[in-house]
């Protein structure tokens, strides 16, 4: 691995991935930021701090949009967007399926990212152009060729019991048109999965950069297609994502068009 960035990712996010994993079922203190389905752990701060410090120590005049703290000052140019634990839900519980994902974006743009579970010890990585490796083997997206044949991955906004605008017509829709749909609360490992051919498709209303950045470069990288929801360019300021493998892509704008504009027009 020759990106002196891409190393430092890699370590910070195995670190923060080992931290995590050593106290897996042994949380003491849960917040909420807002809703009783919007929480933050010890945990979510402890692997936050681990992956600011070993970032800052590297790279102390860059700017780092965390999750749990914000922004913090630095250069302009440089920017890591970081989760530190992607999944919280899950891991509050003790479900073994959550991530660390950070990404470096570069002029406005996202150069890399990796997005590490630990439970697995798989590490994905991006880098622009240089395609998404799974434990430094490529990876490709799958070549599932329609909507029907395809399995899905979604998830659910913290506010759905507060907003009308949810994905839960969207997920009816798609269970009759596909094989399945699966939610299983981290936007990042649902993209890297997407990446790795495992998913074929992956949508979602409402998340933060620090879900999407590193992901949806893997899905690109890998071969997928990522774009909003109206088939445009995914905001990251306020990201909506569907990302596939590209061939079914197509039919999951159509299906979403059409129970959107269902939705709206009552």
């Amino acid at each position: 691995m020759a990106d002196p960035f891409l190393e430092v990712a890699v370590d910070a996010a195995r670190r923060a991935g080992g931290l995590l994993l050593g106290r897996l079922g042994s949380l003491r203190q849960i917040d909420y930021k807002g809703s009783p389905s919007n929480i933050v752990t010890e945990m979510d701060r402890m692997a936050e701090a681990l992956i600011v410090e070993r970032i800052g120590g590297r790279f102390p005049d860059h700017a780092i949009l965390a999750e749990e703290s914000g922004v913090q000052s630095g250069s302009s140019r440089h920017r890591w967007i970081i989760d530190p634990l992607d999944g919280t839900t899950n891991y509050a519980h003790g479900m073994p399926f959550f991530a660390v994902s950070i990404a470096l974006e570069v002029d406005g743009i996202v150069t890399l990212g990796v997005v590490y579970d630990p439970n697995r010890d798989e590490c994905f990585t991006v880098r622009r152009g240089h395609g998404a490796l799974l434990n430094g083997t490529p990876m490709r997206v799958s070549d599932t060729a329609t909507l029907d044949e395809s399995l899905l991955s979604t998830g659910y906004p913290y506010d759905i019991r507060e907003v009308r605008d949810t994905n839960l017509p969207e997920h009816a829709a798609f269970m009759v048109r596909c094989r399945s749909v699966r939610e299983m609360g981290s936007a990042a490992i649902n993209l890297a999965l997407v990446a790795a051919g495992r998913l074929d498709a992956f949508w979602e209303l409402k998340l933060g950069p620090w879900d999407v950045a590193a992901g949806c470069l893997m899905v690109e990288e890998a071969g997928g297609r990522v774009t909003s929801p109206d088939g445009g360019p995914v905001d990251l300021g306020a990201p909506a994502v569907v990302a596939s493998n590209g061939r079914i892509h197509g039919e999951m704008l159509a299906t979403l068009k059409e129970v959107r504009g269902q939705a709206h027009s009552t």
